[in-house]
Formats: structure tokens, C-alpha cells, sequence
């Protein structure tokens, strides 16, 4: 297969063009866009890359490319085959997260609504606002101060809003378009800042209504009239240049491409949306992209125009986006640009020092541990715990830790089966004979390290059946707790040795977090073994009801409470006689 890609690199043409990196399966796991197909494709193939780039260069079994007569093509069919396809390796722009709009609709008679989806259906869209509160607020204020139709189409008489005088009144008598046009034009100059007008006369309402002793009233209007000031009046420490404007900012390090958006409207930085993915083509082209996608899937509303920094490709954007697309050199646009891409470094420093923590947390820990123990690694542990009460139900538990990380889908429960009483020894060579003795028989891996939950007891116990009965010779441990039932060191599984801890050191809480795991989930276990026998023996009670009964009752309705409430047809519809249904009914909600 290599030599067949080399043989397809060869052919690569010296044009603009998508290429469409496909897995063994023949699954799309990447698409991207190229001025010039043969160098980009050829790249991935070529001289080292960072870790992301080899991975997923390491999944192309082939690739194919379409070309096109622009950039601005390759940009759009890029975005049409990642919205298409979804690639596993492209970013996913997040949805259902769109900021809500204030719509006026495109009919006859036209309302004021909230939307967060924006199309292109010849209504006037305003927006978007910081959240549904704020959106909501302003639709009221405005459809006390410049209403348009509230009431239903198939109202035949005035509404109540129309007695509020917050509708304007369709259903009542008609409205014609210029009355519509003059509210509609009021509204526009509102969001464009103008609120002279709305604010003198929710001043001259707020006084006549305190003349006339109605302070609720004159209240209200004071409450609208604060509104204005706080939310939608210009902030002066803006610039009105900064009107209906996104400004994106970027920084590229260590593979990662970490990306700020401002959303200015009306004078001020409405929204900043975030974004940090890996990034496997040039930055400045995935920024391209970004953009444009930004726009095209998410639907929001193109502003004016947006400000890039300089290697983003300005004239193909503004021919997809139709917008004017500017890089400022001086000024306040580009003191806003610059703390844009000032935000998307700290994001980007936040994420990897959040990283490096992580990394002490889990591959650091389980290097602290292995040298802790003197063993070669301890990368895959298999922590184990038992749960009974006074040797009744007996379950164990264990959880799987891979690079200090818990793999629950490894999880595994164990009802123990051959041991009557509380016998610790003997649970213990049971749930290791049956873990690795099918472990061998399956031949999957061996874990690094085995950590018993407990003392001397449990651990010459998983030693005596790991090394007597299955010669296998797997490190093992225990976690030994204190007088509070608290993580307090470990005991070497060979020596017997008491290993102190440093308490503050990243080894011990990895194992004071799967002391606390894998006892929570024996307990977890233990609780619904122990509801079911309760179950069973109430049922093992009653006449009539033999093993086969009582294991398809509790199978269909999980719960006494169930049984009682349940009715006489649906125990029939499981086979179960009347009179058997009806005495298990009774004696239920019999019992205290």
C-alpha cells in the first residue's frame, strides 16, 4: 500500500483542490483544503511530525483529491464534505449552541420572537444575545414601547395583549404595511443604539403614572428605563467603530491551535466563544476554515465585517463569506485584535498546564508507584475488594487502572461461589483463581500489579494461588488502611514489608483513589445482591411460588414495589396462574 501511495503522490497535481485521507475501512477520518495539492499532500508524508500528525498519518491506508478552479471552491466544498462526512480527525463545531435572536418575521402581519436558529427566510434577525434572560427582557420592553402582532392568526376579537396595548392590533382591525414599517423602523433604530426616543417617553410615562399615585406602575417604567442604561445603551469605553463586528485571534503551539472569538454588538464584546483542537494542516488555513464554517454550520449572522490576524487568507474569506475581512495595524481594532490573541495564549497555557498536572497525576503517580515497589512499571493494575455482612452475600469487586486512569468498561464483579461464612482467605484464592486462570485460558494480558485491599491476609492468599496453582509471578500489594478506614500505606505483597507513603506525593493518592474506587464498587455490589435475596426470600414465602416463578417475577418487575401495584393481567401475560398472582399481590402489601 505504501507503494502505492507514493505512486499516487507522484501524480499530484500543482493546483488548488480538497484532499480525503480514508482508513483500511475506507472510512473518511480527515478532509482538508490546499492552494497547491501536491506540496500539502506530499507534507503528511514526509519528515516527522508531532504526535497528533503521526497518528493520524499512522490510519491512512489511501487518499483521493478533487480539484478546483479557486481557493475560495476548495474552502467551500471543504466545509460541504466535513459537514457531510464528519471526520473523525476534523474538529466538530459543537451544536445547540447557538446564542438566542430576536426575530421579526417575514409576514404579513409580523411578530417579535426569540429563535437561536437563524435561516434565511426574510425575517429581520437582531442579535445574538448573551443568554435567554437578556433576550427575553428586551422583547418585553419592546412589546410595551413599540408592539407588533402577540395574538394568534385566527384570532376573530381583541386580544388581551391588545388591552395592554402591547399588540398592535390585527386581530381587531387591520394594520397596514406602513403601520408595521414605522414600528419595524423603530425597532432598528433601537438595536442601532438610538434610545433618545424610547427613553423620553418611558420618562414621561413613569411620571404621569406617579402623579396619578400608581407607583407600581411608574415603578415598572423605572425598571425598563434601568434596563436601557445596563444592558443596552452604549458602553463608552467602546468604540462605536467596534459596531456588528467578530474579531478572531489564534495561537499555534505544540500541534494545538487554540482560538478566540469576540462577538461585538452595539459598542461592547457581547460573547467570546473558545475553541482548542489539534491541528494537522497549516494554522492559518485551519483558521480559514474555522471561520467559514463558523458562519456556514453554525449559522450565525454574518456582522459587517470581521478582523483576522495577517496570515489568514482575507481575499478567499470575503469572497465565501461576502463580508469585508481586515487585519488592523494601529489603533483600538488592533489593540482589540491583539487581546483577542492575547486570550486564545492563555487558553491554550491553561490547557497545558492542565495537561502537565494530569500528567503528574496519572503517568507520574504510576512511575512513583513502580519505583515505590522496585518493580519495571505498574501501567496496568488490577485493584480488588470484597463486601459481606457477617459472611452472607459474599461479592468482590475488582476495577482495572491503565496509565493511572480508571478503565471501567474493565470493571468485573464476582459473586463468590464456593466459600459459606466470612473467610477472606478463601474469597480471596477464589476471585484470583477465577480472574487469571481465565486470563491464561483467553491469553490476555497480565496486569502489571495486583493491589488487595487489605493486609497480610488477602495478599498470601492471591500469592499463594498465583504462584502455586497458576506459576504466574505478578507483583502484588496491599493497601492497608488506618484506624479511620482511611488510606494509610502499602504493604509489599512479598516482603510484607510496610512501605510508608509521602502523603503528599502523586503515588499516594493514585492509591488512596483506587482504595476508595474499587471499595466503592465491591459495596455498590454488594447492595444489590443483597436486595435481590431480600426479594427472593419474601418471595420463597408464599405458595405456589417455586425457583422458576420467583426468578421470572424478579426478572420483569425488579421490585416488590412493582409486584404489588402490578395488576392480575399482567402476571397472567408471564404465565403465572391467577391464583398464584393474586396470593403474591396479597401477601405483599400484607407485609409491613
Amino acid at each position: 500500500m505504501r507503494d502505492q501511495i507514493e505512486q499516487k503522490l507522484a501524480l499530484l497535481p500543482d493546483l488548488p483542490g480538497c484532499y480525503l485521507m480514508r482508513n483500511r475501512d475506507n472510512e473518511i477520518i480527515y478532509v482538508g483544503k490546499a492552494k497547491n495539492l501536491k506540496n500539502r499532500v506530499r507534507s503528511y508524508f514526509r519528515g516527522a511530525h508531532d504526535t497528533k500528525t503521526t497518528k493520524l498519518v499512522s490510519e491512512i491506508h489511501h487518499f483521493e483529491t478533487i480539484v478546483t478552479n479557486s481557493n475560495k471552491e476548495a474552502l467551500i466544498l471543504e466545509i460541504n464534505l466535513i459537514q457531510k462526512y464528519k471526520p473523525i480527525y476534523n474538529i466538530r463545531l459543537k451544536d445547540g449552541t447557538m446564542y438566542p435572536y430576536l426575530k421579526i418575521t417575514n409576514e404579513r402581519d409580523p411578530e417579535l420572537i426569540i429563535t437561536n436558529v437563524v435561516k434565511k427566510d426574510g425575517g429581520i434577525y437582531f442579535g445574538p444575545f448573551p443568554n435567554v434572560y437578556a433576550a427575553t427582557n428586551t422583547q418585553q420592553l419592546l412589546h410595551r414601547v413599540y408592539p407588533l402582532r402577540r395574538c394568534p392568526k385566527n384570532e376573530k376579537r381583541a386580544c388581551f395583549y391588545y388591552h395592554l396595548n402591547q399588540c398592535i392590533g390585527p386581530c381587531d382591525h387591520e394594520v397596514s404595511v406602513e403601520t408595521y414599517q414605522e414600528q419595524i423602523n423603530r425597532i432598528k433604530r433601537f438595536f442601532n443604539g438610538d434610545v433618545s426616543e424610547i427613553k423620553k417617553d418611558l420618562t414621561a410615562k413613569m411620571h404621569t403614572a406617579a402623579e396619578k399615585l400608581e407607583f407600581e406602575l411608574a415603578a415598572d417604567y423605572r425598571d425598563q428605563l434601568d434596563y436601557i442604561d445596563t444592558t443596552l445603551e452604549r458602553q463608552n469605553v467602546m468604540s462605536q467603530d467596534y459596531d456588528n463586528m467578530d474579531v478572531f485571534g489564534y495561537t499555534y503551539d505544540r500541534g494545538w491551535l487554540s482560538i478566540q472569538v469576540f462577538m461585538l454588538r452595539q459598542g461592547s464584546i457581547l460573547k467570546r466563544k473558545a475553541a482548542i483542537f489539534p491541528c494537522y494542516s497549516e494554522p492559518e488555513e485551519e483558521v480559514t476554515t474555522f471561520i467559514a464554517r463558523f458562519y456556514h454550520e453554525q449559522n450565525h449572522i454574518k456582522p459587517k465585517g470581521i478582523l483576522v490576524q495577517s496570515d489568514v487568507d482575507h481575499e478567499t474569506l470575503s469572497e465565501v463569506l461576502e463580508i469585508s475581512v481586515h487585519t488592523p495595524l494601529r489603533g483600538k481594532k488592533r489593540s482589540m485584535l491583539e487581546l483577542c490573541e492575547k486570550n486564545s495564549k492563555l487558553a491554550l497555557d491553561e490547557k497545558f498546564r492542565l495537561d502537565e498536572n494530569n500528567q503528574r497525576k496519572t503517568i507520574g503517580a504510576v512511575t512513583e508507584l513502580a519505583e515505590l515497589l522496585n518493580i519495571e512499571q505498574a501501567n496496568y493494575i488490577e485493584a480488588f475488594d470484597h463486601s459481606n455482612i457477617q459472611g452472607t452475600d459474599s461479592v468482590s469487586g475488582m476495577v482495572v487502572y491503565r496509565d493511572g486512569k480508571p478503565e471501567r468498561k474493565s470493571y468485573r464483579k464476582f459473586k463468590i461461589k464456593t466459600v459459606e461464612g466470612a473467610n477472606e482467605f478463601a474469597h480471596t484464592q477464589e476471585v484470583i483463581r477465577r480472574r487469571y486462570t481465565r486470563l491464561l485460558r483467553e491469553e490476555k494480558p497480565l496486569p502489571d500489579l495486583i493491589l488487595m485491599d487489605g493486609g497480610k491476609i488477602q495478599i498470601r492468599a492471591a500469592r499463594d494461588v498465583l504462584e502455586n496453582e497458576l506459576g504466574l509471578s505478578i507483583p502484588i500489594a496491599g493497601m492497608v488502611k488506618d484506624d479511620h478506614h482511611k488510606t494509610a500505606s502499602l504493604m509489599d505483597g512479598y516482603s510484607e514489608e510496610i512501605l510508608e507513603v509521602d502523603r503528599r506525593s502523586q503515588a499516594f493518592m493514585l492509591i488512596q483513589r483506587i482504595q476508595e474506587e474499587v471499595h466503592r464498587y465491591a459495596i455498590s455490589y454488594h447492595r444489590q445482591v443483597r436486595s435481590k435475596s431480600h426479594f427472593a426470600s419474601e418471595l420463597d414465602q408464599i405458595e405456589g411460588v417455586g425457583p422458576v416463578t420467583r426468578n421470572k417475577l424478579l426478572k420483569h418487575f425488579k421490585s416488590l414495589k412493582r409486584m404489588k401495584e402490578a395488576s392480575i393481567d399482567e402476571y397472567r401475560k408471564l404465565g403465572i396462574p391467577q391464583s398464584t398472582a393474586e396470593r403474591v399481590i396479597q401477601t405483599l402489601n400484607e407485609a409491613k
